[in-house]
C-alpha cells in the first residue's frame, strides 16, 4: 500500500497552495490499495460519488450551496464526511460557508483554505500525489541526459558504464545519478529518474576515484531529475560469441515498474568509440519519437525495389 499523511501534504505544498488551517485533524491518510487505483484519482472537486477524496470547493460549489436550504446543505456535507475524507479545501478565494466549519470540526476533517484557483489548486495536489506516492524500485547504472533524453546505462560489471558517462559529460551532456539511480512511475507510461541524496553529483571513475562532477564541470553538467526514455545495454564480449544482430527487426525493451522503456545493445570492445555510438542510438530514439524509423524505411525501400519490375 501506498499512502501519505495530510500533514506531510500541508508542509510539503501548503506554501506553494497558500493553504491556511481552519479545522480539523492532519493525521488523516491518503493510500491507495488497488493496482487501478492512481494517487492522482485521490483528488476531485466536491463530490458525492467520490466522498472518499480529498474535497475541492470552488466557486461553482459556493454557488451551488447557496441555492440549498440549510437542512438539504447540512445533510450533503454530513453525506461527504460520513465517508471520512482525508481533508476539505475551499479555494478560489472564497469564504468559508458556516455550515463546512462546523460540520468539518464535528467529523474532525481537516479544513483549509486557500485564495487560488480551485481548478490549479486540484492539477498542483494531483501532480504532487503522483510524484509522493509513485511505484518505485532503485536499479544500479548510471542516469545521464543526452540531448535531452533520460538515458539509463547500464550493463556488465566493468564495461565501462562510468567511463563512458564521463566522457558523455565531457562532451557537453548532463549527469543525473551514478551507481544507483532511484525510479518511480510518475503516470501509467512515465518514469522519472532521480539521484540518491547521498550520491547527488557525484561520480565515481575507476583508478581516480570519486569525482564532484558539479565542481569540475559547473552548474550544467548536473540534472536533477530526467524522465526515462532510452536504455542502453553495455555487453562485453566474449571469446566464442555469435555476432549481435545486425539489422534488428522489432525494438527491444525493458521493463522496469511495468513501464516497457525501449532498449539498445551497444558490444563494448577495443576501439570503439561508445559515447559516438550512443549519441547515435540517442539520435535514432529522439527520430523514432517523431515517427522516423529509419530501420523500416529501408526495410520498405529494400521491398519496393524486389516488387518492382526494372530496378534500375
Amino acid at each position: 500500500m501506498r499512502q501519505t499523511s495530510v500533514s506531510r501534504l500541508f508542509e510539503r505544498v501548503g506554501e506553494r497552495l497558500e493553504l491556511t488551517h481552519i479545522c480539523g485533524t492532519l493525521d488523516r491518510t491518503l493510500s491507495v490499495s488497488e493496482e487501478r487505483v492512481w494517487p492522482a484519482d485521490l483528488v476531485g472537486h466536491l463530490n458525492l460519488i467520490h466522498p472518499e477524496r480529498l474535497q475541492i470547493v470552488g466557486m461553482a460549489e459556493i454557488a451551488w450551496a447557496r441555492r440549498q436550504t440549510a437542512n438539504r446543505l447540512a445533510r450533503y456535507v454530513e453525506e461527504i464526511l460520513s465517508a471520512r475524507p482525508p481533508a476539505m479545501i475551499v479555494a478560489d478565494g472564497c469564504e468559508v460557508p458556516a455550515t463546512f466549519e462546523r460540520k468539518c470540526a464535528a467529523a474532525d476533517v481537516a479544513l483549509f483554505r486557500s485564495p487560488q484557483p480551485a481548478a490549479s489548486v486540484v492539477d498542483q495536489l494531483r501532480l504532487y500525489l503522483s510524484r509522493e506516492m509513485a511505484e518505485r524500485t532503485a536499479l544500479h547504472g548510471v542516469f545521464m541526459d543526452v540531448l535531452g533524453l533520460g538515458v539509463f546505462i547500464t550493463g556488465d560489471s566493468g564495461a565501462g558504464k562510468s567511463e563512458l558517462a564521463l566522457e558523455l559529460i565531457s562532451r557537453g551532456h548532463g549527469l543525473v545519478a551514478d551507481d544507483m539511480v532511484e525510479f518511480s512511475r510518475i503516470a501509467p507510461t512515465v518514469l522519472e529518474g532521480r539521484c540518491p541524496e547521498l550520491l547527488k553529483n557525484y561520480l565515481e571513475v575507476r583508478g581516480i576515484g570519486i569525482l564532484n562532477i558539479r565542481t569540475i564541470f559547473g552548474e550544467t553538467a548536473c540534472r536533477r531529475k530526467m524522465r526515462l526514455k532510452l536504455v542502453i545495454y553495455l555487453q562485453r564480449r566474449q571469446p566464442g560469441e555469435g555476432d549481435p544482430t545486425r539489422l534488428p527487426i522489432e525494438q527491444d525493451t525493458m521493463e522496469i515498474l511495468g513501464v516497457a522503456v525501449p532498449k539498445m545493445v551497444i558490444p563494448v570492445a577495443a576501439g570503439r568509440n561508445i559515447a559516438v555510438l550512443l549519441e547515435a542510438a540517442v539520435r535514432t530514439t529522439i527520430l523514432q519519437l517523431r515517427g522516423i524509423d529509419t530501420t523500416q524505411e529501408f526495410i520498405a525501400r529494400q521491398r519496393a525495389l524486389l516488387l518492382s519490375d526494372n530496378p534500375d
